[in-house]
């Protein structure tokens, strides 16, 4: 190894993204020393694709939700041959968060209960009124606009008013009406009005990548310059290679390839992962041993097993009248009508719908040449103004249950720029996800004839969908069955925890960001109410 060695820290977290930021914040009042490595960079609001003309062009490209087809210097390439969904991530301080929708539900309370309630999968060691106040607590952090009272969830309160249903909201909502089915808007991470000093949304449009204006609340504008503010150092654009240890089986620090190019080692008393469910698994895997030789914290073998995505139904009409268009936050409302099993529908657990405004004009020519709307030459130009401004729709979000064989493993030959193996992905579609896809298509369908649409299309999994990487490392008491304690601590390795996703035990039907903070609030407590006898 080559390079000065690191003065040590007592906490490193690996990953700058949703759960990093969290767990860094909240473990700042310790007064411990705490470092973040992050392998991406700071994005320049100035430089988001919303602040110029070409934003469709390059959602794209530098831009897109997919490692592989962004190829940056920060990002890793990952072989997802063997699988129908491809994985969506982002590199960066903020993570996902830089290009997520700012949908922001939470797990259900049955969702902690799967066993014990379908006989499928298994409970949680945790349940949602353990998550609460981390729940609440990390909504006050993000800001959250919401209209309280949805009779889908427990009592839970919004920092602001709700976002504006809009001409969309309109529609669909009286369509639901109309076939008495749940609706409400949404819980999004997004201001209506200004909150911690951040501007409210001004419905400009397109918040997936990236909001030039702030509005849209990701971690690094949320709890990192908070965290930085309580001294907690956030070194970027240093990719981790493997977590090291000793001969007690304790983690010692990390080995990482600092901006120069140069390999360092970054002493610590304890080592907190948070790199997603894809990241996190192959960090492991790559700190293999002769103490851990199936990977580091991996003697249940499930390291990298069990991998959730959620499976996407995208099911969109057109209408005779304009609608919204892109304009506005992309999701204002969701239903949960065929959340919770009901056992006449064929599979166990259930969905939920996400409302959607329109494309973009690009996105409209595209989308509708590709489903045969919009015909080459003559009616070329009427076909697309039949389409642009009057489509609306909703994306079906299907709860996908654990199942081994569907895993992260290391490729033998792709590697990152540093010569790092790169992960492997291995997903099948379950019987069970199959058939609740097709449930909610065909219930999407009846939904959007009811508010009038013509020219239903519908793409069932959507195959660039796989933002949500869960249950790689899982929780759980048992250490033969787990990754991580009911705290997010390793069975294997004693100052080693987990905060984000993997550590899901099932998937639920919503997006996970909520939970995935909660969680690693929940942690960080954990941690700093254990700290003076952490090691014993």
């Amino acid at each position: 190894m080559t390079g000065a060695v690191n003065d040590p820290v007592d906490v490193l977290i690996i990953g700058g993204g949703a759960s990093g930021a969290a767990v860094a914040w909240s473990l700042a009042d310790t007064r411990m020393r705490i470092l973040c490595l992050e392998q991406g960079d700071w994005v320049k609001p100035t430089e988001f694709p919303t602040t110029g003309r070409d934003w469709e062009a390059r959602q794209f490209g530098d831009f897109s939700v997919s490692p592989n087809r962004r190829g940056l210097p920060e990002d890793y390439p990952i072989n997802e041959d063997d699988s129908p969904i491809k994985v969506a991530n982002f590199n960066g301080v903020g993570g996902g968060t830089i290009l997520y929708a700012g949908h922001f539900p939470r797990l259900h309370p049955s969702d902690f209960r799967v066993r014990s309630l379908d006989g499928v999968a298994d409970d949680w060691p945790i349940s949602y009124e353990t998550l609460e106040p981390y729940y609440a607590q990390n909504d006050e952090m993000t800001g959250v606009a919401g209209l309280e009272g949805d009779p889908a969830y427990p009592p839970k309160s919004a920092q602001m008013p709700p976002l504006p249903l809009g001409r969309t909201g309109a529609v669909l909502g009286g369509a639901m009406n109309q076939l008495g089915w749940h609706w409400w808007p949404s819980d999004a991470a997004i201001n209506t009005q200004t909150y911690d000093d951040r501007a409210p949304c001004i419905n400009l449009g397109h918040c997936l990548h990236g909001c030039a204006q702030g509005a849209k609340s990701s971690t690094d504008g949320s709890y990192w310059p908070k965290a930085i503010r309580a001294r907690v150092e956030l070194r970027t654009r240093c990719r981790v290679r493997r977590i090291e240890t000793d001969a007690d089986r304790m983690a010692t620090g990390a080995h990482y390839v600092d901006p120069d190019g140069i390999e360092r080692f970054q002493p610590a008393a304890i080592v907190i992962v948070a790199c997603n469910g894809v990241g996190t698994p192959r960090l492991l895997l790559n700190s293999a041993s002769e103490q851990f030789p199936e990977g580091l914290a991996n003697s249940s073998g499930l390291v990298g097993k069990n991998l959730m995505f959620h499976p996407y139904g995208q099911i969109r009409g057109y209408f005779d009248d304009k609608l919204d268009a892109y304009r506005g936050p992309r999701i204002g409302a969701w239903s949960m009508e065929f959340y919770e099993t009901d056992a006449s529908r064929g599979f166990v657990r259930g969905y939920c719908y996400q409302f959607s405004r329109g494309l973009g004009p690009v996105s409209t020519a595209t989308a509708g040449m590709a489903d045969g709307l919009i015909p080459w030459g003559e009616g070329h130009h009427a076909g697309f103004r039949r389409l642009f401004e009057r489509s609306a729709g909703m994306v079906s979000i299907c709860e996908d249950l654990p199942e081994e064989i569907n895993r992260v493993t290391l490729d033998p030959q792709l590697t990152d720029s540093d010569g790092i193996p790169a992960p492997k992905i291995t997903y099948r579609l379950g019987e069970n996800s199959q058939k609740m896809l097709d449930h909610s298509i065909a219930r999407a369908t009846e939904i959007l004839k009811t508010a009038g649409a013509r020219a239903i299309t519908a793409k069932s999994p959507m195959p660039s969908a796989g933002w949500h990487l869960l249950g790689t490392a899982r929780m759980g008491l048992d250490p033969k069955r787990s990754v991580v304690n009911d705290w997010g601590r390793s069975h294997d390795v004693r100052n080693l925890f987990i905060v984000d996703g993997s550590v899901f035990v099932t998937a639920g039907g919503v997006n996970p960001t909520s939970t995935i903070q909660a969680i690693a609030l929940y942690v960080a407590d954990q941690i700093k109410a254990r700290i003076h006898n952490l090691f014993d």
